[in-house]
């Protein structure tokens, strides 16, 4: 194929009364292709293309939904069984062309890449050793389109209260703010519908107004929308997570904030070799400056003052400073806790470090409180020791009724063993076997089966009287339909 540019070159030299036989030495063409290109006035032939492949949509139709979709069996079925002769990239245009296969899904709008124009923001979950421990965590990064600048956080949860944290963090770290922040169709910041169509949460709504943006959604399976967001993980996962050990949640902050604000600031990156701190000092005049005193977001419990003066928060106690045990409220922040009694501010204290639990706390520069709570764990270690000394049928009842943890687990066991100090071992013992033959884990009905032995001198209870003319009963007609109960949990104890 000759190029266009020689084909001209040909036609121009033709008009200027060079001689065929000249133009043919010179430019190493045969004669007759220099005539056939001067015929053609120098332009380029139109391509040959063979006739269209004629298939019966109907055809097409029956075999895509007969192969369930898979167009490589549907072309299969065409060569072999049917004997056309169609290529597969042929079978697919024409899928595509007919709207039989699913259509290309839409292209993402092209947004210019202006100062202080976007910002975009997205979570993703990881897997961290923390401490030489496998850890579940999330980060959540804040990334400035045209200046790349970043910021990075990670949690234990996530939810809306610390994306509202997390935004104040990183906004007031920068102290500005873009128009509008790109974020997926996530129900922590939408409301219902998505794309375009999307609305917020009022709450959300307000909480960007404050400082200066929208949130906006980008279209479902356009992630791309915000691929310097997506750039932004990937550069985390190769170049911040590898080669670093972490020894708490509040040690991995600490370098994802050194590395994110700081070594990448000064880095250079894309193809265009942009630096954020450079980059960034032209854009602040295009950003939205936020006010020197933005108050951060906040939470509201409601918390008892307990016997020794505390309130039990997130695993752990806080000192109330006073002597009085009213109601107190409590405004939890990103970053601490402040204390409140009838409108006054009582106390402040730094949220506990990661891990930390059944701790106590109170303000510095006060005296100790007087008293202090003892064995807040609940342990009830002692008392399940002395009720499996009392014979092999509890403890077998013990280990059936005691999986779970927590209030629940220490309560049973001291419920449990008040009821043997009322009772002698025996029919105790009796008792609990009993209820571990039926399964009954509610300590009043263990009360009740020892109160039935008692009335039968500790012998064999008789068995629950059964109304035999159950079986005409109308509910029993109607249930004995359905597949018959099974009764050998019991019929193994007669």
């Amino acid at each position: 194929m000759i190029a266009a540019d020689k084909r001209k070159a040909i036609f121009l030299l033709h008009q200027e009364g060079m001689q065929v036989r000249e133009i043919a030495r010179r430019l190493k063409l045969s004669r007759n292709t220099v005539r056939t290109i001067i015929t053609q006035a120098g332009a380029m032939p139109p391509g040959e293309r063979a006739g269209k492949q004629q298939v019966d949509v109907e055809l097409l139709r029956r075999l895509y939904q007969a192969c369930d979709g898979w167009v490589v069996r549907m072309h299969e079925k065409l060569v072999e069984e049917h004997g056309l002769k169609i290529t597969y990239p042929t079978l697919t245009r024409m899928l595509r062309d007919l709207a039989i296969s699913h259509p290309r899904e839409e292209r993402c709008d092209r947004v210019p890449d202006q100062p202080g124009a976007e910002m975009q923001h997205d979570t993703s979950p990881y897997e961290i050793e923390l401490l030489g421990r496998r850890t579940k965590v999330v980060a959540s990064l804040l990334y400035l389109r045209y200046s790349k600048r970043r910021y990075l956080k990670f949690y234990r949860t996530f939810q809306r209260f610390r994306m509202k944290c997390f935004f104040h963090e990183a906004l007031t770290f920068w102290g500005y703010a873009a128009r509008r922040c790109i974020i997926d169709n996530t129900n922590l910041a939408r409301l219902r519908g998505t794309g375009k169509a999307a609305v917020m949460v009022p709450e959300m709504a307000v909480f960007g107004a404050h400082y200066g943006f929208e949130f906006v959604c980008h279209e479902v399976l356009h992630s791309d929308r915000k691929g310097g967001e997506e750039r932004s993980f990937w550069t985390t996962e190769t170049n911040f997570l590898p080669g670093r050990s972490f020894q708490s949640l509040e040690d991995l902050n600490a370098q994802a904030l050194e590395w994110s604000t700081v070594r990448m600031e000064h880095r250079a990156q894309t193809k265009a070799r942009i630096v954020p701190a450079k980059a960034f000092e032209h854009e602040i005049g295009y950003l939205t400056a936020l006010p020197a005193h933005l108050p951060a977001p906040y939470r509201v419990h409601e918390r008892d003052t307990d016997q020794y003066g505390y309130i039990a928060f997130d695993g752990n106690y806080y000192w109330v400073p006073g002597t009085q045990r009213d109601q107190v409220k409590v405004l939890e922040y990103g970053d601490r806790l402040k204390l409140y009694r009838a409108r006054e501010g009582v106390a402040e204290y730094p949220i506990a470090l990661d891990g930390i639990k059944n701790a106590q706390f109170r303000p510095e520069g006060l005296p100790p409180p007087r008293h202090h709570a003892h064995n807040r764990r609940d342990r009830t270690q002692a008392e399940e020791k002395h009720l499996r000394s009392v014979g092999a049928a509890v403890g077998a009842y013990l280990d059936f009724v005691l999986p779970q943890k927590g209030i629940q687990r220490h309560q049973l066991v001291r419920k449990l063993l008040g009821l043997s100090r009322r009772m002698t071992p025996e029919l105790f013992g009796r008792s609990i076997e009993r209820a571990h033959k039926y399964q009954i884990t509610d300590v009043a009905t263990v009360e009740r089966i020892a109160v039935l032995f008692l009335h039968q001198g500790l012998g064999e209870l008789p068995r629950p009287e059964i109304d035999e003319a159950f079986r005409e009963r109308a509910a029993y007609q109607e249930g004995s339909l359905t597949d018959p109960p099974d009764w050998s949990l019991y019929e193994d104890h007669e």
